[in-house]
């Protein structure tokens, strides 16, 4: 798989930005990519080392539109841990 479409962005919430202070960032990857896969992109795109990988499944949540039910798409989120010493500067703003 090719590193660039293993992360497809990060995930910019307020669960997200509490979980960077404990030095953990949040990603939505793709649905086939496995942890071993996602660490391996986060060490290469962004010259750190990743201590561990939790992996999640996001249901799509029900939705309506007029008279039409339906649901919002189902994605796959990883949350990586990194030693205490580094960070991210895309997520800090530097």
């Amino acid at each position: 798989m090719i590193l660039e479409k293993i992360l497809i962005e990060p995930v910019l919430s307020e669960k997200a930005n509490l979980l960077r202070e404990e030095g953990k960032y949040v990603f939505r990857v793709d649905p086939a990519a496995t942890k071993m896969q996602i660490k391996e992109a986060v060490r290469r795109l962004f010259n750190v080392h990743p201590v561990s990988c939790t992996v999640m499944n996001v249901a799509g949540k029900p939705k309506r539109q007029r008279f039409r039910a339906g649901y919002t798409a189902s994605w796959k989120k990883a949350i990586v841990r990194l030693s205490k010493d580094e960070k991210i500067s895309l997520f800090e703003g530097v």
